[in-house]
């Protein structure tokens, strides 16, 4: 199954944490400093919520499509190149403390896009 994905900066984290629990009737699936997301079965929905700087408001990061797999995700890459669309792959990479192989392209707002599959957490960083 795919889903969307709606990426926000937000500058109350707690604040949006308990307004879109309240909106969709789940709560986080995943919590960590600055960031929380949430998988949202119906409608089928990524949303993720990174901690903005104090004040601002809330706006768009970044747009997407998960993914079940790394070939749906090459697939996805070759469907747009071969559109004439400017691709980035990115495999391998940690991304909102997951390991992930994506391809971004931009819409004609300069909207950045992902098709993205999760392979697993990514390994805890220590900041001690």
């Amino acid at each position: 199954m795919s889903r969307a994905q709606l990426a926000l900066n937000v500058t109350d984290l707690e604040a949006s944490i308990r307004f879109y629990s309240e909106l969709f009737g789940v709560e986080p699936a995943k919590r960590r400093p600055g960031y929380a997301n949430f998988a949202i079965a119906d409608p089928p929905l990524k949303l993720v919520l990174i901690e903005g700087e104090p004040g601002q408001v809330t706006r768009l990061d970044h747009l997407g499509v998960e993914v079940e797999s790394g070939d749906e995700v090459r697939a996805a890459a070759d469907r747009l190149a071969a559109a004439g669309l400017a691709t980035v792959d990115e495999n391998d990479t940690t991304c909102c403390y997951a390991l992930q192989d994506k391809v971004w392209v931009h819409g004609p707002g300069d909207e950045p896009w992902e098709v993205y599959v999760v392979k697993g957490d990514a390994p805890a960083v220590d900041t001690a």
